[in-house]
């Protein structure tokens, strides 16, 4: 970048200029957005002079590798925090299928045998290390840090949570089990990457869904 101002290039005008150059490219977001492809173009054109030759590669080395559901629509995603590791495998949870309303007399007698019974209940079940969740974590502070992705998302009692952890202490372990377990919904619901990285909703900070990768 020196060689292109043709000047000496201190730590502070870099940082100007930077700063700089990602306004622009708001701005050619912007233009792209509103219909305005002559002025989107123009912008792209001068980013495009300070973009380093090996920009695609870097970019590509940084993406996340998409979790893929395997053929019982189960998700298997990693969590680590500091010492302490989380597997975590997400199975939405398949409500019982309505009967259909009687139409004739044999079928309401079916429906008021059905009724007798006790009602279907489909529980969500959280099992870390093949023990139910609140066994497992008896501190509540741990259990909120676990289920406040599942809350944020409105997916709290939606998945059936098998976790196996490893290492640290119960505050790892947690944090740990939070970053799977978000990671799972975003594999189950890709529009959820969007709010948790920028931390759209308050009740879901993931800082370390960014910062920790597996």
């Amino acid at each position: 970048m020196s060689e292109d101002f043709q000047d000496k290039l201190s730590t502070a005008r870099y940082r100007r200029v930077t700063k700089f150059l990602n306004q622009l490219n708001d701005y050619h977001r912007i233009a792209e957005t509103a219909g305005h492809p002559t002025l989107a173009n123009g912008i792209r054109n001068i980013v495009s002079l300070f973009e380093a030759g090996n920009k695609d590669a870097r970019q590509a080395r940084g993406k996340r590798k998409k979790v893929l559901l395997d053929e019982y629509g189960r998700s298997y995603t990693v969590g680590k925090r500091k010492t302490s590791s989380a597997r975590v495998w997400m199975i939405p949870i398949q409500e019982p299928e309505q009967k259909a309303a009687p139409t004739s007399i044999e079928s309401l007698l079916d429906l008021e045998d059905v009724v007798s019974r006790k009602p279907i209940v489909v529980p969500a079940t959280i099992l870390v290390n093949n023990i139910p969740l609140n066994e497992y974590f008896p501190i509540p502070a741990d259990r909120e840090r676990i289920t406040r992705p599942l809350r944020a998302a409105g997916a709290l009692g939606g998945y059936n949570i098998f976790a196996l952890v490893r290492g640290g202490g119960t505050t790892g372990q947690s944090d740990a089990l939070r970053v799977g377990i978000a990671r799972g919904l975003i594999a189950h619901n890709p529009a959820l990457e969007r709010p948790f990285q920028k931390c759209e909703c308050p009740t879901v900070l993931l800082f370390f869904y960014f910062s920790h990768p597996s």
